[in-house]
């Protein structure tokens, strides 16, 4: 989902009550680290910047959320890829934070 002209989020779905926006890292394989490792402060700032906007577009700010990574891993081997989901990888980020 695009939102603007620089933000970007993979997938949002709902886990009961909780909106939950995810990240989808992909590698051919664990060589260079985990995909995961790629969701650096850049990113993580790409992201709460996005999610406050869809938020705002929802105009439900006080909505439950949570940020997810879900890792790919391909097998260079034959074997299946190897999917890891990461709940609650990171917070949003406190400059995103409504005032108290």
């Amino acid at each position: 989902m695009r939102l603007g002209r620089r933000d970007e989020i993979d997938l949002v779905a709902r886990d009961g009550e909780v909106l939950v926006f995810i990240e989808v890292k992909t590698r051919r394989s664990e060589k260079f680290g985990r995909p995961a490792a790629a969701v650096d402060r850049h990113k993580r700032h790409t992201l709460s910047r996005a999610a406050v906007r869809y938020l705002e577009r929802l105009r439900h700010p006080r909505t439950c959320f949570r940020f997810d990574v879900v890792e790919v891993i391909g097998a260079i081997d034959g074997n299946p890829p190897v999917v890891r989901h990461i709940q609650n990888a990171f917070t949003l980020e406190k400059r995103f934070l409504p005032p108290s």
